[in-house]
């Protein structure tokens, strides 16, 4: 299986913030869930794997290219959804048609006005009148209406309902029932990406803790909870992290390494904020 992302020690420094090496592999056929606190380097990677910064070090491929230094061509086959509609608000679908068509080569009108359909999304109505879920539909649409084979989304379904969350997520699995396909997806959301990824991979101050399958991950980790005894008595090679409660504490530890403590399913969620917020055992 061919990888479409392959990172390794990528870096970049700015004046007061240093991503100090991370390492991103995204297989075809797959979502990759990008997670982390505001601040971590989520955004920074996704500018340096798209090309929009220049790396102070490591090695990025994307499609097999350095982004740096691709052909025009790349990006054809990359479709991108920021966190906010790239398009003027005085701009209608058809406005926004109009200048993709010129902007690729590979742009598929019929699927453009198919997706605007599907969606719900007036032709004639001006942006500003849209609605946020409506904003990042028309993003979507325009991301997939040209030959991409990599999607890119940095926080697409933040301030967006339930519903319209999960017609995006929809949207990402029917993508990649084209194997050739994959997708990558930072968001705050961890429950979206708990629902839709394949793999998770976890930036902290600018480096990456781990990249994980997501269903190994799930399994991986228990939430123990017991006395200030019972979890110190616990191997501390196998516990991740401990919060300290007014009536006992809480431990992520590896499954089948908690004893006889009671013991809860850890989600994504947990397993971030006990590696980033979890006293070290």
């Amino acid at each position: 299986m061919a990888n479409l992302i392959e990172a390794r020690g990528l870096k970049k420094r700015f004046a007061r913030f240093e991503l100090g090496g991370v390492d991103l592999v995204l297989p075809a056929g797959c979502i990759l869930g990008l997670i982390g606190e505001n601040g971590a380097g989520k955004s920074t990677t996704i500018g340096l794997l798209l090309g929009l910064l220049r790396r102070d070090g490591g090695e990025v491929r994307v499609l097999g290219e350095d982004p740096e230094r691709a052909e025009p061509e790349l990006h054809e086959e990359i479709g991108v959804v920021l966190d906010s509609c790239p398009f003027a608000e005085t701009m209608s679908c058809r406005d926004v048609k109009r200048i993709l068509a010129a902007g690729y080569a590979s742009f598929d009108g019929a699927r453009f006005d198919s997706l605007c359909g599907r969606f719900g999304l007036d032709a004639r109505q001006k942006i500003r009148e849209y609605s946020r879920g409506m904003r990042m539909k028309l993003s979507i649409a325009a991301a997939l209406s040209h030959a991409s084979r990599l999607l890119i989304l940095d926080e697409p379904t933040s301030g967006l309902d339930p519903i319209v969350r999960d017609e995006l997520l929809d949207i990402l699995l029917e993508f990649i029932q084209d194997e050739r396909r994959s997708v990558l997806i930072s968001s705050h959301i961890l429950s979206d990406l708990e629902k839709a990824c394949d793999y998770i991979s976890f930036i902290h101050a600018g480096r990456t803790v781990f990249t994980e399958e997501k269903d190994v991950l799930l399994d991986k980790y228990v939430l123990a909870k017991g006395s200030e005894g019972e979890i110190a008595a616990l191997d501390p090679a196998r516990v991740v992290g401990v919060r300290h409660g007014q009536f006992g504490c809480e431990a992520l530890v590896e499954r089948g390494y908690a004893g006889k403590l009671v013991c809860d399913r850890a989600g994504i969620e947990d397993i971030m904020l006990f590696y980033i917020r979890g006293d070290a055992k």
